[in-house]
């Protein structure tokens, strides 16, 4: 919904509508043989309050002309319960491709630190993505779609940042950007982009690096082999097995056995069918892979604790490698295990992005935003890899986003405008990557200078370490987040120094 206001909208709207503390843990029943109830431990970390709001929000920084200004209404979230007003920081997380809430819910840390450095919070929701839809229902049509970009993302944050220290009193409050994935590389770019603005950003599973086409197109499915290879080297020749079979009997013409042992809803019928299962059952790995936490967890689905080692005893249960890969995906697809088959183009879109972009808006939107700067041109051989070869060129991804959206992308632009590997001029970024994360080798892994800084987390999976304090966390992401709370304290009194120098001097309003 695009509504006329002032440049820029300097107000925010707040709603009734509250998420209630959640308890430390909370149950969440499962049913065990005979229909007995078993109490699955779910930990979270206690939350505050958080309060919805929308803030009016400039929809064209950057040109004037076209909208004039028009604005539209984006979503953040509040958390003030352990702020020491108009002196604690303000932790602002950059929110990424999707809802909101997903993120606040899934980033206990956060509200950790906050409380131990009396800070504000704010989740910031992303311009095209959850609630915050520049042109309403019509936002992902082609001729509402092109607003969708990094710039005004960050453009979005920078003036929601600026308008709130305004409304809550907090101009002489450091501000830290915190973020995870898509979300962390746009912590360190606001870094990078408005100093002015952030004093300091962690960017968890960041992989600013492959994203702007930079490193080995394999790299990624290779990581995603060496997670299930970690747990256990049959796992991978029996997935490996499984995928040769299929292509066997497909250039056999065998679809019935394909679609029986696989249990695909409809018949696996052509090149194009096997080729969607292919993908279909990859995602599967990636998500798993991913997702590799110690304990269960509801985020971008529903996994098992240490849902690698769990899809490994899935296929080696069985002593048919197919049914076991079927098996092995329905870790991912058939949490619940009630589903009587999968339907492969319903629950896997191919797209852009060939690590998943999921289903629904939320999905388009990030569909184009492989299509014009985010590169994710990514593939699988069958030789560093376990997956069948499925390639994804640049030439591919040409075609494929002309067809969708009539976009030719911008494969190096990421290079030039957020300097690609070169980021010695940056300061106050912390670049964490777990080893199990196949983003983590598009990442920065060493430091580039004394306040550039990389944390490896020992067995920790994408961005866990902003998770929120489990007792199943292993060793190494306790002492990450407790090395980053000790540099984000030494960025924000670094902040406050120069900002008392600045005032006594005179030459800062």
């Amino acid at each position: 919904m695009v509504t006329m206001g002032t440049r820029p909208g300097a107000r925010s709207r707040p709603l009734l509508l509250l998420l209630l503390a959640l308890p430390l843990v909370r149950g969440l029943g499962t049913r065990g043989q005979g229909g007995d109830p078993r109490p699955a431990r779910v930990y979270r970390t206690p939350e505050p309050v958080y309060t919805e709001q929308y803030f009016e929000q400039v929809l064209d920084h950057f040109n004037f002309e076209s909208y004039g200004n028009k604005t539209f209404l984006q979503r953040y979230l509040t958390a003030a319960t352990f702020w020491k007003k108009g002196v604690g920081p303000i932790f602002f997380y950059t929110g990424n491709e999707g809802d909101i809430w997903e993120f606040a819910q899934n980033s206990g840390f956060i509200l950790e630190l906050a409380e131990q450095q009396n800070a504000l919070v704010i989740f910031a929701e992303h311009r095209y993505y959850g609630t915050s839809l520049p042109f309403g229902k019509q936002s992902m049509q082609r001729e509402s779609i092109g607003l969708l970009t990094v710039e005004q993302a960050l453009a979005d944050y920078a003036v929601l940042i600026t308008e709130l220290k305004k409304q809550y009193g907090a101009r002489d409050c450091p501000v830290i950007a915190f973020g995870g994935s898509y979300g962390g590389m746009l912590s360190a770019y606001m870094r990078m982009k408005y100093p002015n603005i952030v004093a300091g950003a962690l960017a968890a599973s960041a992989p600013l690096l492959s994203v702007s086409g930079i490193g080995d197109p394999n790299q990624f499915f290779q990581a995603v082999t060496a997670d299930f290879q970690s747990s256990s080297p049959a796992c991978v020749k029996a997935v490996s097995k499984a995928f040769q079979e299929i292509n066997d009997l497909y250039l056999s013409g065998a679809y019935d056995r394909i679609s029986s042992e696989m249990s695909t809803c409809k018949r696996v019928s052509c090149k194009e069918d096997v080729y969607q299962l292919f993908e279909f059952a990859r995602n599967a790995f990636t998500m798993m892979a991913m997702m590799d936490y110690p304990y269960k967890t509801d985020f971008m689905g529903h996994f098992p604790a240490n849902p690698v080692k769990v899809g490994c005893e899935q296929i080696l249960a069985h002593q048919d490698h197919m049914k076991g890969l079927a098996a092995l995906i329905g870790v991912f697809y058939n949490s619940t295990g009630m589903a009587p088959c999968y339907d492969i183009y319903k629950q896997y879109r191919k797209c852009s992005d060939p690590t998943g972009c999921g289903i629904g808006p939320d999905a388009e939107a990030w569909d184009y935003q492989a299509c014009t700067e985010i590169n994710l041109t990514f593939s699988s051989n069958n030789v560093t890899d376990m997956f069948p070869e499925i390639p994804f060129t640049e030439a591919m991804r040409q075609q494929y986003c002309f067809n969708k959206w009539l976009v030719h992308p911008q494969r190096d632009w990421l290079q030039t405008m957020f300097w690609g590997s070169d980021l010695k001029a940056a300061s106050n970024i912390i670049f964490s990557n777990g080893d199990l994360d196949p983003w983590a080798g598009g990442g920065i892994k060493s430091n580039l200078s004394s306040s550039l800084i990389a944390i490896t987390i020992k067995g920790g999976a994408h961005h866990l370490d902003l998770r929120g304090s489990n007792p199943a966390d292993p060793p190494s992401v306790t002492d990450a987040r407790n090395l980053e709370a000790r540099i984000i304290h030494k960025w924000v009194k670094s902040a406050r120094i120069e900002r008392a120098w600045e005032m006594s001097a005179g030459i800062s309003p």
